[in-house]
């Protein structure tokens, strides 16, 4: 039971969802949201509120563009994606308190949180296949 204790805790410590993003946001918490992914993929669609640093751009761009006392959330893709977690490495050796963000932008999305694109707010859709989504009272 201690070998579960300390894994499952370890893990906790060093990620999160979409679900507790979203709700962290909301809150006003104090950490800095990074979409690790190329710029074709942020163009095409992005968390709202995050801030763009490719994953092979962190090592020198960083420490001159965040506040290292700030922590820090990573994503990519999706669950098969692992340029979150090679982010998250990154951001930890340059001393950064640091999360990654499972699921990344694909279950962001599919839970239907806000995204957005160079040209505004992207539609929101809710995916039964990974929450709850109820049909409106009355319907």
């Amino acid at each position: 039971m201690t070998d579960a204790l300390a894994y499952f805790s370890a893990k906790l410590a060093h990620e999160t969802d979409a679900s507790d993003v979203y709700a962290a946001q909301k809150a006003g918490e104090e950490f800095v949201l990074v979409d690790v992914r190329s710029d074709e993929a942020w163009a095409q669609g992005r968390i709202s509120g995050a801030v763009h640093l490719r994953r092979q751009e962190i090592a020198e761009r960083a420490p001159a563009e965040l506040d290292a006392r700030v922590p820090v959330v990573v994503y990519c893709w999706s669950p098969g994606c692992n340029a979150g977690t090679k982010a998250a490495i990154e951001f930890a050796r340059l001393g950064f308190s640091v999360k990654e963000m499972i699921g990344g932008y694909e279950y962001w999305v599919r839970e239907g949180q806000p995204t957005e694109n160079d040209e505004g707010s992207l539609p929101r859709t809710f995916d039964a296949q990974v929450m709850v989504v109820r049909a409106p009272t009355g319907a």
